[in-house]
């Protein structure tokens, strides 16, 4: 019958299946190659202090004052837990002092770093990349550039710099509440005496275990602030933009830090025994 449309051959599976490979591979090496511009220009734009020097203190209470009561409830009960688990393993026998080294090595060394970059990237990195976004799809950021600023070094690199102060900052008072809780949960809810946890604390502890800590988190800072600066940057146009660019820099910056954890323990792992 005419004035039907007619379908075309359709492809077989093989086909389909390596025309979406290569689709993909080709928007993420787009992806890459946007990325890799975009820090190019944030290396520029440091430079330029007078342009984001002034937002630099504002964005420090943003990421880090801002931030310090969520951090602070999360390390509480982070503590809690570890302490309530690390007891009731213990086997039958098990010096108790033992309860404050696994407990003070696995929030310094891990839980600590991780679960408050985690926790931040969502708090944090989801801000940073709606309100940068935002300014993208109603035309503030090429307003800006008509003005002969920079936006990147206007809106990332302060972003970035209070980024690399101030999530190592977080994560020490993470850790220093943490190991409070856990000392105050230990006392109060169990058999451990303040003399047994001070023991375990102090049991094979070297100064480089708290610089690890600080490694660890000043690379996840960076990451947080960078993922979630550029998916800001490039955001599309429309409300829908603004939220899939949020969902999706909340998803590579949490995948970044898990790596930059590994990749941390992997190099730096053999320094921290006493």
């Amino acid at each position: 019958m005419t004035g039907l449309p007619v379908d075309g051959p359709r492809d077989s599976f093989p086909v389909a299946l390596v025309r979406g490979v290569g689709r993909a591979g080709g928007n993420v090496l787009a992806d890459a190659g946007r990325f890799a511009h975009f820090l190019g220009e944030m290396v520029r734009a440091l430079r330029e202090v007078r342009t984001w020097s002034p937002e630099l203190v504002r964005q420090m209470r943003g990421i880090g004052v801002d931030s310090l009561p969520l951090v602070v409830t999360v390390a509480a009960f982070l503590g809690a837990v570890s302490a309530f688990q690390t007891r009731y393993q213990l086997f039958p026998g098990v010096q108790l002092s033992v309860v404050g080294l696994i407990t003070r090595q696995s929030i310094v060394l891990e839980l600590g770093p991780l679960l408050t970059a985690l926790t931040l990237t969502g708090r944090v990195g989801a801000k940073m990349t709606a309100e940068i976004g935002t300014m993208r799809v109603t035309e503030q950021i090429d307003a800006l550039e008509t003005l002969a600023f920079d936006p990147v070094a206007y809106l990332a690199v302060p972003r970035v710099i209070a980024a690399l102060i101030m999530i190592p900052a977080l994560v020490l008072v993470a850790n220093f509440m943490a190991i409070a809780s856990a000392f105050v949960t230990l006392i109060l809810a169990t058999d451990v005496t303040p003399v047994d946890f001070e023991a375990g604390l102090r049991l094979a502890f070297i100064p480089f275990q708290v610089w690890y800590s600080v490694i660890k988190s000043v690379g996840f800072g960076g990451l947080i602030a960078l993922c979630c600066s550029y998916q800001g940057y490039v955001a599309e146009a429309g409300a829908e933009g603004v939220g899939r660019s949020t969902a999706k820099a909340v998803v590579v910056a949490s995948v970044a830090i898990l790596v930059w954890d590994g990749v941390v323990a992997a190099l730096l792992a053999p320094f921290i025994q006493a």
